[in-house]
């Protein structure tokens, strides 16, 4: 198995902030990542975190979001700040293990103008 849970999105105003979460279905993870999917739009990375806590963020990211873990609850957030309409999308979280991934069923986040 392996596949994660994401949840936290919902409706939001510019600027305002979400926090999503994604509940991984095992521990050991070598690698957890969040993308975003907006319609007519290829998916995309949006920030990673490795087993060591080393963090990766998109350009559009860096400065708004942040990316954390939880290793006792095999939870990886992602706290998203300043968020602005063309954030807009399916954010998906992404689960790594021995190089196999794991993907979630999305959840939906909408910023308003």
């Amino acid at each position: 198995q392996g596949q994660p849970v994401e949840s936290g999105g919902g409706l939001v105003q510019a600027g305002g902030s979400l926090r999503l979460s994604c509940a991984a279905s095992r521990s050991g993870f070598s690698l957890m990542g969040w993308y975003r999917q907006a319609p007519g739009k290829e998916r995309e990375l949006v920030a990673q975190i490795d087993r060591g806590s080393i963090t990766m963020y998109a350009d559009f990211a860096k400065g708004r979001f942040t990316i954390s873990r939880d290793n006792a609850k095999n939870t990886v957030y992602l706290q998203m700040n300043s968020l602005k309409p063309e954030d807009t999308a399916v954010y998906y979280c992404k689960t790594v293990y021995v190089g196999v991934g794991y993907w979630g069923q999305g959840t939906q986040v909408t910023v308003s103008s």
